[in-house]
C-alpha cells in the first residue's frame, strides 16, 4: 500500500527553548520511506537520536522566535497481516526480554487497575481474541470527541468518562492488554482516514507467532478508533505511552501557530 504524507508544523518560541521533535515516519522493513524528507528552519541546536525500541527517530532542537518543520515522504507498506483471534499470548516467562517493559503501569496506564475488570469482561478469552473483544468493546462504548481528553488525561480518566480522541482509545487498550498480561505498546503515526486528519495513536501488542514455537513472537497493530487499518498505518515510534512519542515535547512555552496533516493513498 503507498501513502503520501504531507505535513507542516509552526511554533515560537518567546524565549530560547529545547525541545524534542518526533513527526518522521520510521525507517523500518515493512515501511519503504521515499522524498523530501524533513526540512526544518534554522535553529541553535540540532541532533537527530534514536526513537525507543530503535523505530523513529527524535530530533533534539534548540530555537527562539519562529520555528517550522515541513515533512513529505512516500511510505510503501508491507505488513505482514494475521488474523489475530488465531493467535495465542506468550507466557510471562517465555517473553522476549524487549517486551517486558510494556507489561507494566506507565505515566498513562495504570494497568494494575484494570484487572478486575478485563477479568470479569473478558475472562473466557485469550491471546488475539482477547484483543480483539478489547479493542471492540473499547469501539462500541467510547465517543470520539476532539477536545474532551488534555495531555493530564489517563486511561483511568478516559475509562470512567466513556470519551476520548485517538490517544485515548490507544491508552485504553494498551492499559487492559497489560492488565490480560499482554505486552502493549503505543504508536503515533500517520493514517489515510483519520477524520480530521491530524497525527494518529493506535496500540501495538505482543503475541506468539503463527508457528506456536515457544518464545516466538511479533507486535501487531490495533485501533480502536476504526480510523486506521494495520496495512495502512504509517508508523513514527512507539512507546509505552504518549509522553514517549509525543511529535513535539517543550522545555519551556510553545506556541502552536499552525499544523498542517495531509495523509493520502496512492
Amino acid at each position: 500500500m503507498i501513502i503520501h504524507v504531507d505535513t507542516h508544523i509552526a511554533y515560537r518560541f518567546e524565549e530560547p527553548t529545547d525541545f524534542l521533535l518526533q513527526m518522521e515516519a520510521a525507517a523500518i522493513p515493512e515501511q519503504a520511506l521515499s522524498g523530501p524528507g524533513l526540512a526544518i528552519s534554522a535553529s541553535e541546536h540540532e541532533a537527530h537520536i534514536s526513537g525507543e525500541d530503535a523505530i523513529g527517530t527524535r530530533v533534539w532542537l534548540r530555537c527562539e522566535g519562529d520555528f517550522t518543520a515541513d515533512y513529505r515522504i512516500t511510505a510503501d507498506i508491507d505488513r505482514h497481516l494475521v488474523d489475530l483471534a488465531a493467535l495465542n499470548q506468550l507466557p510471562p516467562h517465555q517473553l522476549p526480554g524487549a517486551t517486558v517493559p510494556y507489561l507494566f503501569d506507565s505515566r498513562y496506564c495504570p494497568a494494575d487497575r484494570f484487572q478486575s475488570f478485563v477479568e470479569a469482561e473478558f475472562g473466557e478469552l485469550s491471546g488475539g481474541a482477547r484483543i480483539n473483544a478489547m479493542v471492540q468493546w473499547v469501539a462500541d462504548n467510547f465517543s470520539y470527541v476532539p477536545g474532551s481528553s488534555n495531555a493530564t488525561t489517563t486511561a483511568l480518566d478516559s475509562f470512567v468518562e466513556r470519551q476520548g480522541i485517538c490517544r485515548d482509545y490507544a491508552h485504553v487498550v494498551c492499559t487492559m492488554a497489560r492488565a490480560s498480561a499482554i505486552p502493549a505498546r503505543f504508536v503515533s503515526c500517520y493514517a489515510p482516514d483519520v477524520t480530521p486528519q491530524d497525527f494518529h495513536a493506535v496500540a501495538e501488542v505482543f503475541l506468539a507467532d503463527e508457528t506456536g514455537e515457544p518464545g516466538s513472537g511479533a507486535w501487531h497493530l490495533v485501533d480502536a478508533t476504526h480510523m486506521a487499518t494495520a496495512g495502512e498505518i504509517v508508523k513514527i515510534g512507539v512507546g509505552r505511552d504518549a509522553a514517549d512519542v509525543s511529535f513535539l515535547t517543550s522545555y519551556g512555552l510553545a506556541q502552536m501557530q499552525d499544523k498542517r496533516i495531509s495523509v493520502t493513498r496512492g
